[in-house]
């Protein structure tokens, strides 16, 4: 079996942390479907930081960036652009991680495919 390429997961996280988990969790379902290992700090890091401690905060920050460095493709979910992602889009760009929307992910991926078939 092949290594999967790690894949870095931003998106426009609103208010509902709820909301946010359902979302998240189905983004890196799609992405795990297309063959790619999916990182999403937004599942785990509110686990054990508390972002309303600055300190904290900081530190979640700092983590989501090494773990978009150490990703082979950034994915940009959602239907807008907030500053976050924003961020998360100008350092792969420096570190020259390949970027691409969520839909530009499963394209390649179904395109690749011998069979064809729905990815949904």
């Amino acid at each position: 079996m092949t290594k999967r390429p790690l894949a870095y997961i931003t998106a426009p996280w609103g208010e509902n942390e709820y909301e946010n988990t359902e979302t998240a969790a189905r983004y890196c379902r799609a992405v795990y479907d297309a063959g790619f290992s999916p990182v999403c700090p937004l599942l785990f890091l509110p686990l054990f930081l508390n972002d309303a401690i600055p300190q904290e905060h900081k530190d979640g920050i700092d983590i989501a960036r090494d773990l978009l460095r150490r990703c082979r493709v950034l994915v940009v979910c959602g239907s807008s652009v907030d500053e976050p992602m924003k961020n998360d889009i100008a350092i792969a760009e420096r570190l020259r991680i390949t970027a691409t929307t969520l839909d530009g992910l499963l394209t390649v991926k179904c395109q690749g495919r011998e069979e064809g078939g729905s990815h949904e």
